[in-house]
């Protein structure tokens, strides 16, 4: 038994089997996408809250900043602070279980804060000391705790309800928050925010260029890069 202009009962069942298929996927996808980001109209107008106040404020000063100092001179801001983490993160690889990578930190915060001069100059990893980027909210994804629902967050951005608390965490015991008066800690802190900002400038036309959806865009690429830190660099094709 055939349709009409040769179209076959077969070829119908196919088609309405593919698309059947097809439907089951998209809700299964959807109903993912649901779970791990269930704030996500909150999260879309915070998101666009944050491109407002990047585009008007933050972004300009990055690009300021980025075109008055020689490159050499942003190398040593970013090495200053990279190195002022080290020790934290030190902490954070030994409570992840980790001694060997804690004492890898703590090498280079001794070379750097003397041969580097206070870490203006990135001395260890030019002797092979590779710095490891180790955070709180990795170390709670280590002793077992979820990620929680996806949260944005003007200024603050992308976290996971696990790495926002871990941030709290980060940024409590950050040698910078005890630094006085307060005028130098707001200074260094702004400093340090554009210094990482001004980082970002190139992959803004990347991110413009290779996203229909924005939002979408760095939601996901935020949870696959934190999950990629999680395992250090090695995850599992599936979740455990």
């Amino acid at each position: 038994m055939t349709l009409k202009a040769g179209f076959s009962v077969r070829r119908l069942l196919r088609l309405l089997a593919l698309g059947g298929a097809l439907a089951v996927s998209t809700a299964h996808a959807s109903a993912q996408e649901a779970q791990r980001d269930p704030y996500e109209n909150f999260n879309r107008s915070m998101f666009s809250v944050n491109e407002a106040l990047d585009k008007y404020a933050a972004r300009p000063v990055a690009q300021a900043y980025d075109a008055a100092f020689p490159l050499p001179v942003k190398a040593s801001v970013g090495n200053f602070f990279g190195n002022v983490g080290e020790v934290w993160g030190g902490a954070n690889n030994a409570l992840q279980g980790k001694p060997a990578d804690a004492g890898l930190g703590l090498t280079r915060f001794l070379i750097n804060s003397t041969v580097g001069i206070l870490g203006l100059f990135d001395v260890a990893s030019e002797l092979g000391f590779e710095r490891y980027n180790e955070d709180f909210g990795q170390t709670m994804a280590v002793w077992g705790v979820g990620n929680g629902p996806y949260v944005f967050l003007p200024v603050v951005g992308p976290r996971t309800s696990r790495d926002l608390l871990g941030w709290a965490v980060d940024t409590y015991v950050d040698p910078v928050s005890t630094i006085h008066p307060e005028s130098v800690r707001i200074g260094t802190s702004v400093l340090r925010f554009v210094d990482v900002r001004a980082g970002l400038l190139p992959a803004d036309k990347v991110v413009e260029e290779a996203a229909l959806d924005k939002y979408a865009y760095v939601r996901d690429a935020y949870l696959q890069r934190r999950r990629n830190l999680i395992y250090d660099g090695r995850p599992p094709r599936l979740d455990d």
